[in-house]
C-alpha cells in the first residue's frame, strides 16, 4: 500500500485529522517553530506527542469527537489511536505528509488485570503514523510515553523519518515485548466506523466505554 498513497493527500486536514485547527496549529508551532529540516520537524514533534500524553489503555470511548486532533491535545492520558491521530496531524500542520497506519499485535508485556478484561494478549488496530520524507514512507509509533516505558524496561521510541520506529520486539533484557501479526494499511483519515466494529467484535462493550464510565485502576498504567 505504500507505493499506491499519493504523499499530496497527506497533507490537507480531514475529519478527525484537523490539522488547520487553530489549537493543532499552535501546538505544532510550539514544538517546531523555526526549525525547517524535515526530519528534525519529525523528531520533535514524534517526541512531543509520544510523552505529552500518558498511553492508557483503558481510555478507548466510542465517541467521534473525542478521536479529533483538536480535541486530543488536551484530553488527557489516551491510547495508540489517539496519540497517532495527533501525531499524523501535527505533522500536516508541519508541511509533512503523513498518513495514519494500523497493525494487530500481540503484546507481551501486559498486565493481568488488562488481560482478564481483553480475553486475549492481541491488539486489534494498534495505531502508528507514517511521514513522507526523502521520498519514502516510513513509520513511527508514539504509544508509549517515557515513563511507561521505563516502568515496563522498554526504552522508548525515537523517530525522525529515516527508518521505521516502530514497537519493540523485545525489551531491555531480551523478553519477547511486541509480536506485529497482521498489516491493516496505511489511511488519510482515521476508518471509524470499521475500527469501532472490530474493537466491539474482539473485545466485546468491555473496552469501549462511554465517556462517562469511569476507566478501571490498573496500577501498571497508572501515572
Amino acid at each position: 500500500m505504500r507505493g499506491e498513497l499519493d504523499p499530496r493527500q497527506a497533507l490537507a486536514p480531514s475529519r478527525f485529522v484537523d490539522s488547520d485547527h487553530p489549537d493543532v496549529r499552535d501546538f505544532t508551532e510550539s514544538v517546531v517553530g523555526g526549525i525547517r529540516d524535515p526530519r528534525e520537524r519529525t523528531g520533535l514533534l514524534f517526541t512531543a506527542v509520544r510523552d505529552r500524553l500518558r498511553y492508557d489503555p483503558y481510555s478507548v470511548t466510542a465517541e467521534p469527537p473525542d478521536y479529533q486532533a483538536s480535541a486530543i491535545l488536551d484530553g488527557g492520558p489516551t491510547w495508540c489511536v489517539p496519540k497517532a491521530v495527533l501525531l499524523t496531524a501535527s505533522l500536516r500542520a508541519a508541511g509533512i505528509p503523513s498518513v495514519l497506519g494500523f497493525s494487530d499485535v500481540r503484546n507481551h508485556l501486559n498486565s493481568a488485570a488488562l488481560l482478564e478484561l481483553m480475553g486475549t494478549d492481541l491488539f486489534v488496530f494498534h495505531g502508528w503514523s507514517a511521514v513522507y520524507v526523502d521520498g519514502q514512507w516510513r513509520k513511527g509509533s508514539p504509544a508509549f510515553n517515557s515513563e511507561l516505558c521505563r516502568r515496563f524496561g522498554v526504552p522508548p521510541l525515537e523517530f525522525d523519518g529515516s527508518q521505521d520506529a516502530l514497537l519493540h520486539a523485545a525489551d531491555g533484557a531480551g523478553r519477547r515485548h511486541m509480536e506485529y501479526v497482521r498489516e491493516r494499511g496505511m489511511f488519510v483519515d482515521l476508518p471509524f466506523d470499521d475500527l469501532m466494529a472490530t474493537l466491539l467484535e474482539t473485545y466485546g462493550p468491555a473496552m469501549v466505554r462511554g465517556s462517562d464510565t469511569p476507566r478501571p485502576q490498573d496500577p501498571r498504567f497508572r501515572a
